[in-house]
């Protein structure tokens, strides 16, 4: 497993403008919401993916990726390890071709299974750190 170079990592971030969070919760002491409300204010627009909530960050939740009615960009995973190869499976169902993994994060299968349908996969890596350190943030 190795993820992209940091300039194709860049352009994912800078080509992007919806990001489907999986996992997102809207507990605000958690760490996805903190990141993606982090990416929001950098000028994302963030879809919450989680069956158990209605609303995360002022948006519509879904309960699934597959749910969702409108073009997003990337993928990004906020569940465990041993969840990401369904993930990936529904992953290939959409018109989306980036998945990203948050940090501590990572299945060979469905790095694998991703690469293998032209994606850019990003694994154990977090979205708003990269985001920082390649792009900036806004103030």
């Amino acid at each position: 497993m190795e993820n992209p170079t940091n300039d194709t990592i860049k352009d994912v971030l800078q080509n992007a403008k919806t990001i489907a969070v999986v996992g997102l919760s809207d507990n605000p002491e958690r760490t996805s919401y903190q990141i993606s409300k982090r990416m929001q204010e950098n000028g994302y627009q963030i879809i919450p993916v989680n069956p158990k909530v209605d609303e995360v960050l002022g948006e519509k939740a879904y309960p699934s990726l597959t749910a969702i009615d409108q073009k997003f960009d990337i993928i990004n995973v906020f569940r465990r390890s041993e969840f990401l190869p369904d993930i990936a499976r529904e992953a290939a169902l959409t018109d989306a071709n980036v998945l990203w993994a948050q940090q501590g994060v990572a299945n060979q299968e469905a790095y694998d299974y991703l690469q293998e349908r032209d994606f850019t996969v990003i694994m154990d890596l977090c979205i708003k750190v990269a985001h920082s350190v390649l792009i900036g943030n806004k103030q």
